[in-house]
């Protein structure tokens, strides 16, 4: 089983991925995370990631893919991946598409959801993440906060900001993202697989609520 994340940053794509990587048996792939790896590696893939994400742009197709196919070719994604964070342009939609057919499979479903902007930057300004490259928690310091300041409830690891967590720079992304990325939504809304929901404290609905729904329809 496939399943797409798509969203703006901040909301959630990350949680909900979790949540239904649990209750579906599968593992989460998220781009961001094999970029940082790249990056705190400094292989030559990392350096060249690190110089547009510092700017808040999205990496450009040709690198995404190439890092995107090496990972779903592992053993440990043949009965399914969740991927959180890709694809983020049509071109890497299509691509991606093609990928799978060659390899027997198909997107079962693909997730977008939606936040308002202002609660978008609120949301991104207060997350903290746990150091500990084993764990990565995400928590909100308004939302969700840690039960000790700058501690991980899970693990004991410090809490961190990412550099690219700040106001400028989540202006630029989230600008970035409606202008390049939302036409995926209408690419997989034409495929009859596009199920989007609203994620809002203003309508008292969370992560785990989508996640719980989209369960449901998978009979979990």
């Amino acid at each position: 089983m496939i399943i797409i994340m798509l969203g703006a940053p901040g909301t959630g794509k990350g949680t909900v991925a979790e949540l239904l990587a649990k209750g579906l048996n599968i593992p989460t792939v998220s781009s961001g995370d094999i970029f940082r790896k790249a990056i705190q590696e400094k292989t030559e893939l990392g350096k060249q990631v690190e110089e547009y994400l510092s700017r808040g742009e999205l990496v450009p197709d040709e690198l995404t893919i190439k890092v995107i196919e090496a990972r779903l070719q592992e053993p440990d994604l043949k009965d399914g991946v969740i991927l959180d964070g890709y694809p983020r342009t049509t071109a890497q939609a299509e691509r991606l598409d093609k990928f799978l057919e060659e390899n027997g499979k198909k997107i079962a479903m693909a997730v977008n959801l939606e936040t308002p902007k202002e609660e978008l930057i609120e949301r991104i300004v207060n997350r903290r993440i746990c150091s500990n490259s084993e764990c990565k928690t995400i928590f909100n310091l308004k939302l969700n906060p840690p039960k000790q300041e700058g501690i991980c409830d899970k693990c004991g690891g410090k809490l961190i900001q990412r550099k690219d967590d700040n106001e400028e720079v989540i202006n630029n992304r989230l600008e970035t993202y409606f202008k390049q990325t939302k036409p995926i939504i209408d690419f997989y809304e034409k495929k009859g697989i596009l199920y989007t929901s609203e994620v809002s404290v203003k309508i008292n609905k969370m992560g785990k609520d989508v996640a719980n729904e989209i369960l449901s329809k998978f009979g979990k």
